[in-house]
């Protein structure tokens, strides 16, 4: 295995382009010092300062071989603590490196460093790290390339190059201000103002004519693009103008190749995707718009970048537009994500749980909380919104659950999140007031070590129906089956693909449908499990799985790093 170092930084600083990588060959050490500082500068016409990383929006690109470990020592000079998450990395036996705020560290403040060590296992292909502290990961995310080990290559044609695309969003506010204020009043935070490709929000905007982002490619090859979705609220579809897209991988790993015009992508998703470049030399529109079939507001606008084949002629004067799926076409988004199946070859094999020994039944729901007396809260009905699985609203402790679990200490979580939802009803129909309103707790999942685990998410229409992104943290999954309406557990686990499920980390539960998913529990540690809806996540559409140590050293959470962030300032 080869290690490298790199240290990233915190700060405000003024970004104008995407990151570039952040390491070389395999077994560079390398050592990042840089002098960030709040510098001003203009995008959408608005002027401001956001945090970033190394100065870059999207921020670096860490690229590593399958079954490298990479040190990333973290340096917070921005205002506020921050911790960074390694999005679809497994971490085995290492959840103290997961990052997510209060579930297994506490902060990184402002003033101080911490230094992540970011174990790779079985992980091939695109991942992406961002900040897991509140909203910052609006503007704190970037890329993860991870290459096969020197000795394999990839299971298709080697690419004459490839690209990453992140799909992102700028916010004239404060995005911290502005789930701060959503959070107090009890209402739906501001959407965002504009959906970015790398960092730019496209030449559909007048402020955006110079700086949208342009792929230059070369006529005959086949180039593979990197895709990830970082939006913070919204599914996306995404697409190229006259060129077909063949999606060979997605959350580090491969699938069978699935070609299409479109794809539909959820916050935290990626995908990779081989297009070949034969149409004539001219510009294409790459597009993206969003997929939220919902009632309530987001954001409606379109992002482009263009790309560019090389050579000499004319430019058209009108740049060709991909044809996309209306932002309400649940169709097009259930078609496109059950056409995604593994690999599944002796190279890439998969391994589903058959004999089930845990069983959980996960409602997903966005609710409503009761407004204080002599409060004014901007919610429906005059309350607060919040959200839940299995009718319990997430609280987040303020000493982190890993360290509460490891060191035994009591008070800070308790362990007895449901497997079932308290109440049974028509959870896509007519649902009653006992479901509208939800406890509010921090609940965890204990799951003895190698258990073979099914969780079926079960989408409800108690206050809106939308697309549940779920996200579990030190795991890939099986998505084995999925569906419209009430889940049942006699007509619909025959129909489970048991025989080439895409194995992934993040899933949409359709709207007012249900999604399964299973795992094996062999990696020990404290795990969050969320709705990557970061306004979902935001109102308590979270819980903890709680994998217990199995029966040797080698099968237990690793002891605890010298130096771990403080829960609270010194």
């Amino acid at each position: 295995m080869g290690l490298k170092w790199m240290s990233l930084i915190l700060g405000f600083l003024a970004i104008q382009s995407l990151g570039g990588l952040l390491c070389m060959a395999r077994g560079d050490v390398l050592h990042y010092d840089f002098v960030l500082k709040e510098t001003n500068f203009t995008r959408l016409c608005s002027t401001k300062s956001i945090l970033t990383v190394n100065g870059s929006f999207p921020g670096p690109t860490i690229q590593v071989n399958r079954g490298d470990t990479v040190f990333v020592n973290v340096h917070n000079q921005g205002l506020y603590g921050v911790t960074i998450h390694w999005h679809g990395v497994r971490q085995p036996r290492n959840p103290w490196s997961d990052g997510p705020e209060n579930i297994t560290q506490c902060p990184i403040q402002p003033g101080t460093n911490f230094t992540y060590e970011v174990i790779f296992s079985t992980e091939e292909g695109t991942l992406w790290w961002h900040a897991h502290s509140d909203w910052s990961r609006a503007t704190v995310h970037g890329a993860i390339i991870i290459l096969p080990t020197p000795a394999t290559t990839y299971p298709f044609p080697k690419p004459y190059a490839q690209e990453t695309i992140v799909l992102g969003e700028w916010y004239k506010g404060d995005v911290m201000a502005i789930i701060d204020d959503a959070l107090a009043t009890g209402g739906d935070p501001n959407v965002s103002d504009a959906f970015t490709i790398n960092g730019q929000p496209g030449d559909l905007y007048n402020c955006s004519n110079g700086t949208t982002y342009h792929l230059a490619v070369e006529y005959g090859n086949t180039y593979l693009l990197r895709i990830i979705n970082a939006v913070m609220n919204e599914e996306q579809f995404f697409g190229i103008a006259q060129h077909n897209l063949t999606v060979v991988g997605t959350d580090g790993a491969y699938i069978k190749p699935i070609t299409t015009n479109y794809i539909m992508i959820t916050p935290g998703q990626t995908m990779d995707v081989l297009v070949t470049m034969n149409q004539s030399r001219s510009l294409y529109y790459i597009a993206s718009t969003p997929y939220a079939e919902s009632t309530v507001q987001f954001d409606r606008t379109t992002t482009t970048a263009i790309l560019q084949y090389n050579g000499n002629y004319t430019p058209p004067s009108s740049i060709p537009f991909p044809t996309l799926p209306s932002y309400n076409d649940t169709d097009a988004a259930g078609n496109f994500t059950t056409r995604l199946r593994a690999l599944a070859s002796k190279e890439h094999p998969v391994n589903v749980p058959k004999n089930i020994t845990t069983r959980i039944f996960i409602a997903v729901s966005v609710n409503e909380l009761i407004c204080p007396i002599n409060t004014s809260c901007s919610g429906p009905h005059g309350n607060r919104l919040s959200a839940s699985l299995n009718n319990i609203s997430f609280e987040t402790p303020s000493i982190a659950v890993l360290q509460a679990y490891y060191n035994g200490l009591n008070g800070v979580f308790a362990s007895d999140f449901p497997s079932v939802p308290p109440y049974i009803f028509n959870f896509t129909g007519d649902v009653g007031n006992n479901t509208l309103y939800p406890s509010q707790g921090t609940k965890a999942k204990l799951i003895k070590y190698d258990e073979a685990v099914e969780i079926v998410f079960q989408g409800t229409n108690v206050l809106a129906a939308e697309n549940h992104p779920m996200h579990l943290h030190g795991f890939s999954f099986y998505l084995v089956g999925n569906g419209s309406g009430n889940f049942n557990n006699v007509t619909d686990p025959p129909n489970y693909n048991l025989i080439d499920p895409p194995e992934v980390n993040t899933i949409g539960v359709r709207k007012n449908g249900w999604a399964t998913i299973r795992f094996f529990a062999d990696n020990p540690g404290v795990w969050f499990m969320h709705c990557h809806l970061e306004r979902h996540a935001s109102w308590g559409m979270d819980t903890v799985l709680i994998v217990r140590n199995g029966p040797t050293n080698a099968t237990s959470i690793r002891p605890p790093p010298a130096y771990m962030p403080p829960c609270s300032k010194a």
